[in-house]
């Protein structure tokens, strides 16, 4: 990290500690939380033969074999030559040799992200930003320190320098992407980290990058690494 930089907030504190108690109940509560709607779906994916193949028939029981999988998401994939977030590897796995992409924020890919997250709630976050990931690691922390937008404003003027104060009467966090994909109030709908990613850009006023693109990736990757240690929480909710 350059000596010019800031560093990291101190404790390091999930998303939701930064959400009402109501919501953080409603996050708590596997029943209530409105992503099990979601969760169900994957599990049901999961399981479902598509083309012949299914998810169970190669990875088998996914409490055991996703146990920790999400933590150590965005990382390098050597069949893919590149960085990856969970979603895009779950579309890669799923998808049939030639067959349609699942489309960014689709149900089915939410469900079964959401699915194989949950598998690794309470574990810490462990990404790896070495050998052929640190690329997309320096290009993540290069975009976070960059102002843009009309606001010209950057990940870090807010994340960094302003959290724990408001916004429009809501809490500015600490920026770490431990609960998604998560179900969000203000879309009614849930939604990946990219889409979250997208509504900052388009806050400051700057053009969104496309669902997928290398800078999504780059800052996701980034983010993961900030928030190392702390423990996933997804299927999160937030306001």
């Amino acid at each position: 990290m350059g000596a010019a930089e800031p560093a990291r907030p101190s404790p390091l504190e999930n998303g939701s500690e930064f959400q009402s108690t109501d919501l953080r109940a409603l996050q708590a509560d596997d029943f209530a939380n409105p992503m099990a709607l979601w969760v169900d779906r994957g599990r049901a994916l999961w399981s479902a033969p598509r083309d012949g193949r299914s998810c169970a028939g190669c990875h088998g029981d996914a409490a055991a074999s996703m146990k920790g999988v999400a933590a150590r998401y965005p990382r390098f994939d050597p069949a893919l030559g590149r960085v990856v977030d969970l979603g895009q590897r779950i579309e890669a796995c799923f998808r049939p040799a030639g067959g349609a992409k699942l489309p960014a924020e689709s149900d089915d890919l939410l469900g079964l992200t959401a699915y194989v997250a949950l598998q690794s709630r309470g574990m810490p976050l462990a990404v790896s930003i070495d050998g052929p990931a640190r690329a997309t690691w320096e290009k993540g922390r290069a975009l976070y320190f960059t102002r843009v937008g009309q606001l010209d404003m950057a990940c870090t003027s807010c994340h960094d320098a302003s959290w724990g104060k408001t916004l429009l009467a809501e809490p500015i966090s600490q920026g770490h992407p431990t609960g998604w994909p998560a179900y969000r109030l203000e879309w009614q709908r849930p939604g990946s980290l990219q889409r979250r990613l997208r509504a900052c850009f388009n806050g400051v006023r700057a053009e969104m990058p496309p669902y997928d693109s290398p800078d999504l990736v780059a800052l996701e990757l980034y983010l993961a690494w900030r928030a190392q240690g702390l423990p996933l929480e997804s299927p999160g909710v937030r306001r």
